[in-house]
C-alpha cells in the first residue's frame, strides 16, 4: 500500500470502537484527523468539498438510514489539523494518504467511498490509487478535469443562470460573490463568498428559500488554497486514468448544476468502465438535499449491490 505525505501511523486519542456513532480523533504526523459517524449498516466515507467547507452540509439522513456513514473531517479544515505549509500543499496525494490510514483503522474488508465536488477529486484519485481498499466509489459532482477547461464551463453555466434570473433583486449578490473568489485569502473570505454563491448552486434556491437558507446560514468555511506547498497550482486531468479504473462506480450531477455539470457527470460516466450515471433533474450542486429520496435511494443500491457481505460490528 501506498505511504501518505507525512502522515505516519499516530495514536488513537480514545479507546470506543472506530465505528461507534459521534464524533472520532486520533492523530497523524502531529495532526488531529476527526471523522463523524451516523447510522448503521455497510460503511460509506463520505468527502466534503470546497476544498476547505466543513463536513455537516453533506449530512445525509436518508442514507443513515441504510448505511453507516463515516464523514471525513479532511485535514487542513479545523486548526489543530493543518500542516505546517498551510493553507498550501493540501494536495490529493496528501488527502489520500490520509484516507488511506483511516480506512485501515475502520476494521472493515472494504468500504464504499461517496466525495462530493472537491471532495469526488480526492475520490477518484483514491479509487485509481488504493482500489484494494474500495467495493466502489461515488462521484457526486465532480469531473474529470480542473483548469481553464473546467473553468470556461463553469463560467458559461454560470452566464445562463444569471440571464434566468435576470431582473431577480438576489442576482448581483451572487455575480459579486463570483468575481470575489480570485481574490480570497482567509477563512473569513472563504465562508462569504461560499454563502454568497449558494443561490445559483441550487435548482430553484430563491422559489424554496425558506427551506434551503439554513443550510446557507449554517455553511462554515477554511481558506485552502489550492496550491501545493511550493505554491504550485494542482491541476487535475484524470481521463485517461479513469479508463483503467477498476473500482465500481456510480457518478451522480444535478441537472441544474452550474459547477461541475452535466458534461462533466456525462464524460465520467463514459471513461469510466461500466459506470453507473444519475442525473437528477430537479438538483443543482446539493441532490442530497433536493432530491434526497432518489438520491439514497441510487447510493444504497449501488452500495448493496457492490457491497461483500456485510458483518454486523460489536460495540
Amino acid at each position: 500500500m501506498r505511504t501518505s505525505q507525512g502522515a505516519p501511523d499516530g495514536h488513537v486519542e480514545h479507546a470506543h470502537h472506530p465505528l461507534a456513532p459521534g464524533t472520532h480523533v486520533y492523530r497523524l504526523a502531529g495532526l488531529a484527523q476527526r471523522y463523524h459517524v451516523h447510522g448503521s449498516g455497510p460503511v460509506c466515507l463520505a468527502l466534503s468539498g470546497g476544498p476547505g467547507i466543513f463536513w455537516e452540509y453533506l449530512r445525509m439522513p436518508a442514507l443513515e438510514a441504510h448505511l453507516t456513514m463515516v464523514y471525513v473531517e479532511l485535514i487542513g479544515i479545523a486548526e489543530d489539523s493543518r500542516l505546517p505549509s498551510h493553507p498550501h500543499g493540501y494536495t490529493r496525494e496528501r488527502y489520500s494518504g490520509f484516507l488511506e490510514i483511516l480506512i485501515g483503522r475502520l476494521g472493515v474488508p472494504e468500504v464504499h467511498l461517496l466525495g462530493h465536488s472537491h471532495g469526488a477529486f480526492i475520490a477518484a484519485y483514491h479509487a485509481l490509487n488504493c482500489s484494494e481498499q474500495l467495493a466502489g466509489v461515488v462521484l457526486y459532482e465532480g469531473s474529470p478535469v480542473t483548469g481553464p477547461e473546467h473553468g470556461e464551463e463553469a463560467g458559461r453555466l454560470v452566464e445562463a443562470f444569471a440571464a434566468r434570473h435576470a431582473g431577480h433583486p438576489g442576482l448581483p449578490d451572487v455575480l459579486a460573490a463570483f468575481g470575489a473568489m480570485p481574490g480570497i485569502s482567509d477563512d473569513e473570505q472563504t465562508e462569504a463568498v461560499a454563502k454568497g454563491v449558494l443561490p445559483s448552486y441550487f435548482a430553484d434556491f430563491w422559489n424554496h428559500e425558506e427551506r434551503y437558507a439554513p443550510l446557507r446560514d449554517a455553511i462554515r468555511a477554511t481558506y485552502i488554497s489550492g496550491l501545493d506547498e511550493h505554491r504550485v497550482p494542482e491541476t487535475i486531468d484524470d481521463r485517461a486514468a479513469l479508463k483503467e479504473l477498476a473500482v465500481p462506480a456510480l457518478v451522480i450531477v444535478g441537472r441544474h448544476d452550474v459547477i461541475c455539470g452535466v458534461r462533466w457527470g456525462t464524460e465520467l460516466s463514459e471513461l469510466i468502465p461500466d459506470a453507473r450515471l444519475l442525473v437528477l433533474e430537479n438538483s443543482g450542486h446539493f441532490g442530497h438535499v433536493e432530491e434526497p429520496e432518489p438520491f439514497a435511494d441510487a447510493v444504497s443500491r449501488f452500495v448493496r449491490e457492490t457491497a461483500r457481505p456485510f458483518r454486523a460490528r460489536t460495540p
